[in-house]
């Protein structure tokens, strides 16, 4: 039809704000309204098989479908703000099971506009709007360059021009695409066929009553509920699915939730990044780690092997006393099997044994590492360390 509808004269909402994470603390942002638009299609920069960055290509799939803009104050003072302000919108979007918020893909899209203005200045400078930044890391370089770019043009007495520029991530630049109109310069104009969208206050109040509960109100439950540092908890809470993950595993593991929530900060993020996949794409399931903890816990395996244990359970999706029985890798935790051993390392190491009795005790860690070697992890190390002191002191 060659233009592009949106809600510009009269949007769903306004007046509104979005309360961020800084590194001095919170800050409230403005948001100035959120209306709907719809897509006219998406430029890809790089051709999606051949990979190819030496053109631009034109996807129209998307040509009409709708999409929500968010359009924010200027109260965003620096690279890192914006990008906090992106990832929060993202996690909120993404609880609301409204988009998957991915960057690269083109379901989550930013323009930045950047001015600068010299300190104890009131109004701000002339802005440029930015496009093509498919990623946070892309919205934070180029956001930075911009406002150096503008700095040093101001700096040496030039007047910085009002226009679209494109990021080019590959020289780490932006670069003007075309001046920037004026608003009468866009064109706007009612549509006749189009009434105003209105959503009455009843529908609004069952959706409000429908929401999910978003990631602020599950930290605070988190730490009240769980018991958990503030910081685990935003960890925890960054993707709705991980917090299922671990509310479902701490109620099958009701000992110790904080040790569910380490096992998942450590060993299970640690995959999950090195495989570069969300938690929905991972083989593991709360039962496994409960059931993982629990032979920790009945001294069935030790935590050393626990660990061994857990990655083979991420990798195949198999269950862990299955793993252990194939692996043959059960904790040994019979002193009349361990004892011999025991003798027989003491007895082939007299100088260690002398230097333990004449009150260096700390060689008992010695001791311990010789039977664990010999025993090739599997012996329970609380065991090993009482008969060694029984056996070494008497």
């Amino acid at each position: 039809k060659g233009y592009q509808i949106s809600q510009y004269e009269l949007p769903l909402c306004g007046k509104g704000s979005l309360t961020i994470e800084t590194e001095s603390g919170t800050k409230t942002i403005g948001i100035t309204r959120i209306h709907m638009e719809e897509d006219a299609g998406k430029l890809l920069h790089e051709h999606p098989e051949s990979r190819s960055t030496e053109a631009s290509w034109v996807d129209l799939n998307r040509a009409g479908v709708p999409l929500i803009e968010i359009v924010s104050e200027p109260d965003l003072r620096s690279p890192q703000e914006a990008v906090a302000y992106l990832k929060k919108i993202r996690n909120i979007v993404r609880y609301l099971e409204i988009c998957d918020g991915n960057m690269e893909e083109g379901s989550l899209r930013c323009d930045a506009n950047i001015s600068i203005r010299p300190v104890g200045q009131k109004e701000l400078g002339t802005k440029a709007e930015l496009k093509n930044m498919n990623s946070f890391k892309n919205v934070e370089r180029a956001i930075h360059y911009e406002i150096n770019r503008q700095t040093e043009i101001v700096e040496e007495g030039g007047k910085v021009m009002q226009e679209t520029r494109l990021w080019h991530a590959d020289r780490n630049v932006t670069e003007a695409m075309r001046s920037k109109e004026e608003a009468h310069d866009y064109r706007y104009f009612p549509d006749p066929d189009l009434p105003p969208l209105v959503a009455s206050p009843e529908r609004i109040e069952k959706i409000r009553g429908s929401l999910p509960e978003l990631q602020t109100a599950k930290i605070e439950r988190f730490i009240a509920d769980y018991d958990l540092p503030s910081t685990d908890a935003a960890i925890l809470t960054q993707s709705k699915e991980l917090a299922d993950f671990f509310e479902e595993a701490s109620k099958l593991y009701k000992k110790n939730p904080r040790k569910i929530s380490n096992w998942i900060l450590t060993e299970l993020l640690r995959e999950l990044n090195q495989e570069g996949i969300e938690i929905t794409a991972a083989k593991m399931t709360p039962q496994q780690l409960a059931n993982l903890l629990e032979l920790i816990d009945n001294e069935t395996i030790s935590g050393k092997i626990g660990k061994e244990v857990f990655v083979k359970i991420y990798r195949t999706g198999h269950d862990p006393k299955k793993i252990i029985k194939q692996e043959g890798i059960q904790q040994v935790s019979d002193a009349g099997a361990l004892e011999p051993m025991i003798d027989k390392i003491i007895e082939a190491n007299p100088d260690e044994t002398s230097k333990y009795r004449e009150g260096r005790t700390q060689l008992i860690g010695f001791f311990v590492g010789q039977v664990m070697k010999e025993t090739k992890g599997k012996a329970n190390p609380k065991l090993v360390n009482e008969l060694l002191k029984k056996k070494l002191e008497s």
